[in-house]
């Protein structure tokens, strides 16, 4: 429905971004909603009584104006879908149904999966997401076991080019390129 209302609204881009992002809504003090469950959420830091979202927006880098394009509630006893199944059904939606132009996806660390990632690549679009210091990475060619993201060194031509790594459980010879970038504290995130 939301899609409806928006889409003759939204100014697009060759080079617009689709951000994919969850949040919950408070329901604490809510006992009999059927969609209220306890899950994490970032801005209470620790888990809530809540209703569960999987947004959806459309970004337009040249104007920097946005819109809600989709969203889906998180309901896995009711639908048995998880957060990522939602994005990729979104996704799917998206490039399928809806004629929007874009040409990056935009998650956080929590939709980094090799299956979502594959996907993405498989559409002809870049993502950009920060991985998370746990990750194994070779950027050895193979000559050295992983290593968390945390432990690589970097170059002053990688800092400022980008460094190829292979991710652990991707396929043998799927490489990504890592930026070393400084947002609030220092991360790694690849494209």
């Amino acid at each position: 429905m939301i899609w409806e209302h928006v889409k003759g609204d939204i100014v697009s881009s060759p080079r617009g971004c689709i951000v994919f992002d969850d949040s919950v809504l408070d329901k604490n003090h809510s006992h009999d909603i059927d969609l209220v469950r306890r899950q994490y959420s970032g801005n209470a830091h620790g888990l809530i009584k809540g209703i569960g979202m999987v947004n959806c927006l459309y970004v337009n880098p040249d104007s920097g104006q946005y819109w809600i394009v989709d969203y889906r509630l998180f309901d896995p006893d009711g639908d048995g879908k998880t957060k990522l199944d939602h994005v990729h059904d979104m996704l799917i939606t998206l490039v399928g149904a809806k004629t929007i132009a874009f040409d990056r996806v935009l998650v956080d660390s929590w939709y980094v999966t090799k299956e979502l990632m594959l996907l993405i690549e498989s559409l002809g679009k870049i993502y950009y997401c920060p991985l998370k210091d746990n990750r194994q990475l070779d950027d050895s060619g193979g000559e050295r076991k992983y290593r968390r993201a945390d432990a690589l060194t970097w170059t002053p031509e990688e800092l400022a080019q980008g460094k190829l790594v292979k991710i652990k459980d991707f396929p043998t010879n799927h490489k990504v390129k890592l930026f070393r970038v400084a947002v609030s504290t220092i991360r790694t995130d690849f494209v």
